[in-house]
């Protein structure tokens, strides 16, 4: 008998109907002879329309009082999936994250697990009871709840998993697993059977939207085996596993498109000691991620500064270096939110070179300007024009041949 973690998401779980067909599921997994934990996220559209109800009320909710509000989403998925569960003859009962409890640090809207009790959940399965847990949420040592981030539901249910020493963390979900490419941007995208964790964490980090990084973070940490796959009768799937010798066969493995960045450059920068700390920390201390960064070489003892960050902390963070800005005497800031970063994944760049070059040949033959370049171990990234972003994934899917697994 194993024991499998499944997690639905909120696309899954649209309707009533969608519920009882995610139920009948669960019921034939556990009719197998397995146990079966379950993770769900809030059906699809609830969470948008809570935010919306606290924006005619606020523009500007209170973090502790808006963490409150959406976990309310997951609350009902939990309730009505287990409803559906009993009237199967399945026993099920719905777990929140304070319950358990999901132990959290207090940073609203984006919290990160300390730790999971799973007491009440391994009396349930010794029970023959389907425990299904509220995912996305969690709450702190001091009893306010708090929530993920968005995907939130899907590191719920990895932090599951390894806590209960599951064999498989199933994610259902609208697709079928993962690709090379999105196939609403290239059609002629191929779906891969196996990828490795660290090739997932890119993509995830990336702007592939299958996973949340954090989830895959901690499928890695804790070696949990993620199996991606469609709760809408697709026979594809996706392994998300530890790398082996094959996968390394691949040079590179995907491209994304990540259109959610902004840029904020700021323009003639003393160079001295401590400017990039200057620039930054106060964007560290709003709990502002920073992505790529460029510092140009100095010259008459000053340097550009740039760097790219999340579009919807744009006005803030402008807010904040601008005042920095003035403090260093720099000359100006300047933002722009028409970017899109395109990057190239792949285990095989490690032991391949020229995969830049052919890159960026690509781009070039097709008049596409590269304005920042970053790059790992098995992934290299372009900031463009946004415009470019979806003809530089067709011809970067192209350039590498993955319609045909070179």
């Amino acid at each position: 008998m194993a024991l499998i973690v499944q997690k639905f998401g909120g696309s899954s779980l649209a309707t009533p109907g969608h519920i009882r067909r995610v139920a009948g599921t669960i019921a034939a997994t556990r009719n197998r002879g397995d146990q079966v934990a379950v993770v769900v996220s809030a059906m699809e559209g609830e969470t948008d329309r809570l935010l919306d109800l606290a924006q005619e009320l606020s523009p500007e909710p209170p973090a502790r009082e808006q963490d409150s509000l959406l976990a309310t989403g997951e609350q009902a998925s939990a309730a009505l999936m287990a409803i559906a569960l009993h009237s199967l003859g399945c026993p099920a009962r719905s777990f929140l994250g304070l319950q358990l409890p999901l132990l959290t640090d207090g940073n609203h809207s984006r919290a990160r697990i300390l730790d999971l009790s799973t007491g009440l959940l391994q009396q349930a399965l010794e029970q023959g009871i389907v425990p299904v847990v509220a995912g996305f949420q969690g709450v702190t040592a001091d009893g306010a709840i708090t929530t993920l981030g968005r995907g939130g539901s899907d590191t719920s249910a990895v932090a599951l998993a390894a806590a209960l020493k599951a064999g498989v963390c199933e994610i259902h979900t609208d697709v079928d697993g993962v690709y090379t490419a999105d196939p609403a941007i290239c059609p002629q995208a191929r779906h891969l059977k196996k990828i490795s964790y660290e090739e997932m964490l890119e993509l995830a980090g990336l702007g592939a939207k299958v996973l949340q990084i954090r989830s895959v973070e901690l499928a890695q940490k804790y070696q949990v085996p993620l199996l991606v796959k469609s709760s809408f009768g697709s026979n594809k799937c996706t392994w998300v596993v530890k790398e082996d010798e094959n996968m390394e066969s691949a040079v590179v493995s995907g491209i994304t498109l990540d259109r959610s960045e902004a840029k904020l450059s700021v323009i003639r920068v003393p160079d001295r000691p401590g400017i990039a700390y200057r620039i930054l920390s106060p964007l560290a201390e709003a709990a502002i991620n920073v992505d790529m960064i460029i510092q140009n070489a100095s010259s008459e003892g000053y340097t550009d500064f740039t760097f790219t960050l999340p579009k919807v902390d744009l006005p803030k963070a402008r807010q904040l270096v601008e005042f920095v800005a003035r403090e260093i005497e720099a000359l100006e800031v300047r933002a722009d939110n028409n970017i899109a970063k395109v990057s190239a994944v792949g285990t095989g760049m490690k032991n391949h070179p020229g995969v830049a070059a052919r890159m960026f040949k690509a781009l070039a033959d097709e008049n596409i300007n590269i304005q920042m370049i970053s790059t790992s171990e098995i992934r290299i990234s372009c900031v463009i024009e946004a415009k470019y972003g979806e003809l530089a994934v067709r011809i970067l899917h192209e350039a590498f041949n993955l319609a045909n697994g070179a």
